[in-house]
């Protein structure tokens, strides 16, 4: 999975960490600075459901907006299970 809190971001015209710390606040979820610049240049390996909901609401999407999928990340980790699958094949359940 990709982060793409920036992307999200600079669609409603939120161009620094900072601004983004500052609407988070006001939405009651005290970040600090240390946290929301990981939040911002990078991706995290864990966040809260709790500040994923205030961070969609903040910017006004689903977390599915802040998520990118990468097939091919996850093809490279088990090559050869996912090429015998097929390329129609959808993960075991």
């Amino acid at each position: 999975m990709r982060w793409d809190l920036r992307l999200r971001a600079a669609k409603r015209n939120i161009w620094t960490s900072a601004e983004m710390r500052r609407l988070l606040a006001e939405a009651g979820l005290e970040i600090s600075a240390g946290k929301m610049s990981g939040l911002w240049t990078g991706t995290p390996t864990m966040i809260r459901l709790d500040d994923l909901d205030v961070i969609c609401a903040v910017l006004d999407c689903s977390p599915a907006d802040l998520l990118i999928r990468e097939p091919e990340k996850v093809a490279s980790r088990h090559p050869r299970r996912l090429e015998a699958a097929g390329p129609d094949a959808g993960p075991p359940h």
